[in-house]
């Protein structure tokens, strides 16, 4: 018997873990719990733990020499996948999805927008005058892997619309704190790699202009980008999001010829073959062979990356920058200025922020609810954005530095409040949605909504290039 027979019912429940649609917020989880528990364990290697993300990584490409801490290779190399992701999740969103028309997208812009400036004010009136006012961006951001995990634990008795309203909040969220970070966070700029970085972005842009539809032709020219992008002084978060601009949305045929060369295709393969005899992996390679042919590269890739950021970046990044040391002076430090700043906008500022601005856009009539979504409801998405994690920690180690005394501090406010806001959003939620009916007769049952996953569903064709 096959060895990969013996082992599918071993691999058979992690395999289904993965296709979780919660299964990266709880991975991401996981990973920041096992490194605040190796980092305050004083047993064998473990005690080495934290100090590990300062040895240095060196790699030397002829006169070019990248020598940075692991830590820094992380936070700045690896994240830019992070970010080239949201990038091309954004552009989805705007092109083809919840953000195309300013009506679609008023609720979540008013929200995102009252999510970031209420608790960038809370924080500011906490710090004002102190050495970490500059702070202030850290509770403005919205972990969307944490949130929507934490939403899809309350399983099919969330609307979909619901879920629609959280996705597209947190996008925005995102684009946000990629402005603030770009905008606020860069201390020195040189222009020549400046110059030489907005080059490569309009090489790229050229290149989206012909129509040149292989991510070949791209994805080197985005290393190039995020090289002089670091070298600028300007962080490498712009650079995924610039790269994901440049890439190509539309798909390679309208839906009318993408139909009828599919038609064509499956007509032509029932001919040859005989539908009921032929091989199902023939008929499989040609639906995925149509499938190539027919999607976009930005498609291709954001499909791509979703495995590598969701299981690795985003849980690497948890993993390497949760790993501090637990110490009373941290713990008192959650009764400071920036404690208090961090935990207070983030559990009191975006839910306060984000239902404010919302129910204000409908009063005035720029927006409406989704269908089935009351404004507790909403109130506890609120909640739920509050949980800052992976770009709150992000914006900290901009803001205050990686080596500061106050950074070990931000980042043990920014999990004490996330697993606050999660907590309290779950909580109120639970209380507020129905649970799904199950003694009906099959033939009463309501129907049972499609599963909703912003980062896996196709995006919809466009009508515009892009």
């Amino acid at each position: 018997m096959p060895v990969a027979v013996l082992l599918r019912p071993l691999l058979r429940p992690f395999a289904q873990f993965f296709r979780h649609e919660a299964a990266g917020g709880i991975l991401l989880l996981a990973s920041a719990a096992l490194a605040l528990v190796l980092a305050n364990t004083s047993w064998g290697p473990a005690r080495y733990f934290p100090a590990l993300w300062n040895e240095h990584l060196r790699i030397t490409i002829h006169h070019l020499v990248l020598d940075h801490t692991l830590l820094h290779w992380i936070n700045d190399g690896l994240m830019t996948l992070f970010f080239l992701m949201v990038g091309l999740e954004i552009k989805r969103e705007v092109l083809g999805g919840e953000l195309t028309s300013l009506h679609q997208a008023a609720l979540p812009l008013a929200g995102a927008v009252g999510g970031m400036l209420v608790p960038a004010l809370l924080f500011t009136l906490f710090n004002q005058g102190t050495p970490t006012a500059g702070g202030w961006g850290i509770p403005m951001a919205t972990d969307i892997a944490f949130a929507l995990a934490v939403l899809q634990l309350l399983g099919p008795r969330v609307p979909l619309g619901l879920k629609v309203f959280l996705t597209a909040l947190a996008i925005i969220d995102d684009l946000g704190a990629v402005v603030v970070i770009a905008g606020f966070y860069t201390r020195t700029l040189h222009l020549t790699y400046l110059y030489l970085a907005l080059g490569t972005w309009g090489l790229l842009l050229a290149f989206n202009y012909l129509r040149l539809r292989s991510l070949w032709a791209y994805l080197p020219l985005g290393v190039l980008l995020t090289y002089f992008m670091l070298e600028s002084g300007i962080h490498t978060t712009l650079a995924g999001v610039l790269l994901a601009a440049a890439i190509p949305f539309r798909a390679a045929c309208a839906r009318p010829a993408m139909l009828q060369r599919l038609h064509h295709r499956l007509t032509g393969l029932r001919t040859d073959t005989g539908l009921p005899d032929a091989d199902p992996h023939d008929i499989s390679a040609e639906l995925e062979a149509l499938g190539r042919r027919s999607s976009s590269p930005a498609q291709r890739l954001e499909s791509q990356l979703h495995v590598v950021v969701a299981f690795v970046v985003i849980p690497l990044f948890a993993f390497a920058n949760s790993s501090l040391v637990i110490t009373p002076a941290a713990v008192r430090g959650l009764l400071s200025p920036l404690g208090l700043g961090i935990v207070v906008g983030l559990v009191v500022g975006k839910p306060l922020g984000i239902g404010a601005l919302a129910w204000l856009s409908v009063r005035l009539g720029w927006a409406t609810l989704p269908p089935g979504v009351s404004w507790r409801q909403v109130w506890g998405v609120g909640l739920l954005a509050g949980i800052g994690f992976t770009m709150s920690i992000f914006i900290t180690l901009l803001a205050l530095g990686p080596n500061s005394p106050a950074t070990d501090t931000a980042k043990l406010a920014v999990l004490v409040a996330s697993v606050g806001a999660s907590g309290l959003g779950y909580a109120l939620l639970r209380s507020t949605l129905a649970a799904p009916a199950t003694h009906l007769p099959a033939g009463l049952a309501p129907p049972a909504l499609p599963a909703y996953s912003p980062r896996l569903r196709p995006p919809a064709v466009p009508s515009k290039a892009a």
